[in-house]
């Protein structure tokens, strides 16, 4: 089957895209490799998004599709690997092809892991990514930050407003952020840097109680009691099978400004595997949103 757009990534973004342009008249394919709904379904309770005092990341995620689905935005679960450029996209799966006149690429960044025993088992639930949308859980309570660049020290930063203590732990024997951000870390009273240092393993429990590190130099191991960690240190953006497709930066993130262009017709996109500054909620939704306008520009034009 044919469709006016198809969008690849069901996340905020793409979700967002799909309701845009199903209400301007388009038929509209959304394929998703994963869980509909992105990174959000790891959070266990969001608090910044419009219109809600509080909902889980599955909650909304929910309500992303439901709102699609009564728009009647046709779904797929599949991975996409490559998309042929011409007049009319063909968009190739694992286990199928479909047509479209333009396309949104919405396939968001997924958060590099610390690859360590039982992390995986406590994300969403003491172990986190995001001090914007986390931070508030841990007031006046002992929390952990695993990177030494510019996000972590930011996400650090903001969390020492919030919580009574900030550990910062960094493989390297020094911080590798600019030295403003450094000068404000150790101006903290309540911060404490923990450098040459790597996470050995997140502790088991029923609950997230800690994590144990390892000193690199003489691999001395020891446990640090801590009620949350935000992981920082880096995003990969899911654009690797669109490589040869679209400009990328040196990140692998889409070259694309506000307008949500790639400076291929008929191929736009939208989300956190675009180059920008701030990923959040809101501004996947917005990108979405401007991405599916552009697209039924295109399509009409």
């Amino acid at each position: 089957m044919r469709y006016d757009i198809i969008i690849v990534g069901g996340g905020p973004s793409g979700l967002t895209a799909a309701v845009y342009a199903r209400r301007a008249g388009k038929s509209v394919l959304v394929i998703e490799k994963g869980a509909f709904g992105g990174q959000i379904t790891f959070s266990p309770k969001v608090e910044n998004i419009p219109g809600f005092t509080e909902l889980s990341g599955n909650e909304f995620a929910e309500k992303l599709v439901d709102q699609a689905i009564f728009q009647g935005v046709d779904f797929e679960s599949d991975t996409v690997t490559e998309i042929r450029d011409g007049e009319v996209k063909t968009v190739v799966t694992e286990y199928a092809e479909f047509e479209a006149t333009a396309v949104i690429i919405a396939t968001g960044a997924k958060h590099r892991l610390l690859g360590v025993p039982n992390e995986e088992k406590f994300i969403g639930e003491g172990i986190s990514f995001c001090a914007v949308c986390d931070g508030a859980f841990y007031r006046d309570m002992t929390v952990g930050v695993v990177g030494g660049g510019n996000s972590a020290l930011q996400e650090a930063l903001l969390l020492s407003e919030l919580a009574a203590k900030v550990y910062v732990i960094q493989n390297l024997d020094f911080l590798t952020g600019e030295a403003k951000l450094c000068e404000q870390i150790n101006a903290k009273d309540n911060v404490e840097v923990i450098t040459g240092t790597v996470v050995e393993s997140v502790i088991d429990g029923d609950t997230f109680t800690g994590i144990v590190t390892r000193r690199e130099s003489d691999g001395t191991t020891e446990k640090l009691p801590l009620d949350g960690l935000f992981v920082a240190i880096g995003l990969i953006p899911q654009n690797e099978p669109f490589a040869e497709l679209i400009p990328l930066d040196g990140r692998g993130y889409a070259v694309s400004d506000e307008t949500c262009t790639t400076g291929k017709p008929g191929i736009f996109v939208a989300g956190d595997c675009r180059t920008k500054r701030i990923r959040q909620v809101a501004t996947a939704a917005a990108d979405g949103a401007v991405a599916a306008l552009a697209a039924c520009d295109y399509i009409d034009r």
